[in-house]
């Protein structure tokens, strides 16, 4: 049974815990006098970060634990604020005495620490890479992000449900679309309405846009990242020409605001400027099989385990690399379109690097079948109370959005990004690495900072 996330809600004087699981929810009630929970990380790793961050938002102590360290307050967040309970309605807070974080180290004689953020020295969200090296092997790296704590999910509280679309379709700019569409299938549910199956081929059109744009964009930065720039100039190319087409079919290069009742699409402009991207990219890889020193890195390096990644429920390109046959996309909807799973079995870099053209080619394709001239739309009138979730693939994997609707406003707004998930296995992927591939081997999974910290 794979687990896809941990998390609280405060209900009725007492906190609840929700574990969702691929086959099944389990819901566990604590008494607000004793906020006590047994830890599922032994069988569970990933679920480590979900319980640190429940007991910052909530207060709740995760018994049996292997890390109770904080995870969302840093070094002068108050350890008496539980912003996520209800009687915190506070916009500011004092800040109290500066206590060190302890950092995961790996001592021994000639073992040095290397950190890295949480400030980069480029256009990077923060975040902490904390390296124990042995010369220039890595022994050991813990990630440490959520330096931007944005109160996404308590935001969204006490408003109306279609008021929060915005928030929402903005958590994260590279899955903007992915977003949206989870949010929309919520409403439905809500609303006791059934999308169109041509409004839904109209919504896998723009995802699968959404997806081509950010593989083209990393296949460019992964052949960058080991020294081989040409390939960062043409994959930057096509990924803003792509991403151009983009503006003009939905009114904006990001595609805020595209998911909505009513969706047209210019199919034929479309489809013109995907023949013309399915000749570039086959040229591309073409090219870039034949570059010797860009595969003598990529071979070898970043390995994730099959074992490993199911372990740590791995999802996306970075699961698919390695063996693990999931995507939310395999159902009997795409399939319809053309839809096929993508997968490897080294998980290093060349393999999360050679499943994006693959990817790519399967999006151009679909996205022909999902032409429709219909012009079927929804229509929101209300929303019934009730808990409603939903699963959408991303560009960086499985997403999954949970909201609870008490008296027609939001009472409990939860999401658990594809990156929250894959953040927590990538230091597996490294051991024995040079220090130097890290660029590539972080670039090989591009994981969201933003999806994480909300």
């Amino acid at each position: 049974m794979r687990l896809i996330a941990r998390f609280a809600q405060e209900v009725e004087n007492s906190i609840e815990i929700i574990d969702i699981y691929d086959k099944k929810t389990i819901k566990t009630t604590l008494s607000l006098e004793k906020l006590e929970c047994e830890s599922i990380t032994k069988k569970y790793p990933s679920a480590i970060w979900m319980e640190r961050k429940v007991s910052d938002e909530f207060g709740v102590i995760f018994l049996n634990s292997f890390d109770t360290r904080p995870l969302l307050k840093h070094e002068r967040f108050p350890t008496d604020i539980f912003p996520m309970r209800k009687n915190f309605t506070k916009k500011e807070i004092d800040f109290t005495t500066f206590k060190p974080y302890p950092y995961e180290v790996i001592g021994g004689d000639s073992v040095f620490q290397v950190a890295v953020g949480p400030i980069h020295a480029g256009i990077i969200e923060p975040g902490h890479f904390h390296f124990s090296q042995a010369g220039e092997e890595i022994l050991h790296l813990e990630i440490r992000h959520f330096y931007k704590y944005r109160a996404i999910e308590k935001m969204c509280e006490g408003k109306n449900p279609k008021e929060i679309k915005k928030i929402v379709e903005r958590i994260s700019g590279n899955e903007s679309i992915a977003y949206q569409i989870a949010f929309f299938d919520i409403l439905a549910q809500s609303a006791n309405i059934e999308i169109p199956k041509s409004l839904k081929q109209k919504y896998a059109t723009l995802l699968e846009i959404e997806r081509i744009i950010h593989h083209l964009t990393d296949i460019g930065f992964i052949a960058n990242d080991v020294g081989f720039s040409p390939a960062l100039a043409l994959g930057s190319k096509l990924s803003e020409e792509m991403r151009k087409v983009f503006a003009k079919l939905c009114g904006h290069r990001f595609g805020f605001e595209a998911i909505k009742e009513d969706v047209e699409i210019d199919y034929e402009y479309l489809i013109e400027f995907l023949d013309y991207l399915e000749k570039e990219l086959n040229f591309f890889k073409e090219w870039i099989s034949d570059i010797p020193s860009v595969w003598d890195r990529f071979d070898t390096t970043g390995k994730l385990t099959l074992s490993d990644a199911i372990k740590y429920g791995a999802v996306g390109v970075g699961a698919r690399a390695s063996g693990v046959k999931i995507d939310i996309r395999d159902n009997d909807f795409y399939k319809e379109f053309g839809y096929e799973l993508k997968f490897k079995k080294t998980g290093e870099v060349s393999s999360r690097f050679l499943i994006r053209f693959e990817e790519i080619i399967n999006s151009i394709d679909m996205i022909r079948n999902f032409q429709t001239s219909k012009n079927e739309k929804l229509e929101f009138k209300e929303f019934s109370d009730g808990e409603f979730s939903s699963f959408v693939e991303s560009s960086i994997g499985e997403l999954f959005i949970y909201l609870k609707i008490k008296d027609g406003v939001v009472d409990r707004f939860f999401v658990r990004d594809p990156s929250f998930i894959n953040w927590q296995v990538f230091h597996t992927t490294i051991y024995k690495d040079i220090i130097a591939d890290f660029p590539v081997i972080n670039k090989s999974f591009d994981l969201s900072y933003a999806g994480s910290d909300l």
